[in-house]
C-alpha cells in the first residue's frame, strides 16, 4: 500500500520542446489541486530558454498542453498528468514535406 504522502502530492512530468529534437523532461511532485502554472514554476522551465516566459505562453507563441491536448494555465492537473510545451512552429509542415519531396523527385530524374 502507497504511503499518506503521496495521496497528498501528484507526480507531474513536465516536457519541453526547446528545439526540433531536443527535449528538456522534468519530474515534479506538486499538491493535489495544483495547475499547470505551478507545475511549471516547480520544474523551473522559466530557466530552459531565453524565449520561455509566462507572457510568451500567455500571448499564444508558446503551446501549452496536457498530454497532447491543448489546455490554459489554471487547469487543475491530475496524478501523472504530463504537461508539454512546444515552441512555435517556424516552417509549415505541410510546406516542407513539399520541398522535400520535390527535391526528391528532381533527385531521382537527374541521371
Amino acid at each position: 500500500m502507497a504511503p499518506a504522502e503521496s495521496d497528498q502530492t501528484l507526480r507531474i512530468e513536465v516536457v519541453v520542446g526547446l528545439a526540433p529534437r531536443k527535449l528538456s523532461r522534468c519530474q515534479v511532485s506538486v499538491p493535489v489541486g495544483s495547475t499547470v502554472k505551478q507545475a511549471l514554476d516547480a520544474a523551473q522551465v522559466w530557466a530552459t530558454s531565453d524565449t520561455l516566459s509566462l507572457n510568451t505562453i500567455e500571448s499564444g507563441e508558446w503551446t501549452l498542453g496536457v498530454w497532447g491536448r491543448k489546455e490554459r494555465l489554471n487547469h487543475v492537473l491530475r496524478d501523472q498528468d504530463r504537461v508539454e510545451l512546444v515552441r512555435p512552429l517556424i516552417v509549415d509542415p505541410k510546406e516542407a514535406r513539399r520541398v522535400r519531396y520535390k527535391a526528391h523527385v528532381k533527385r531521382s530524374k537527374a541521371p
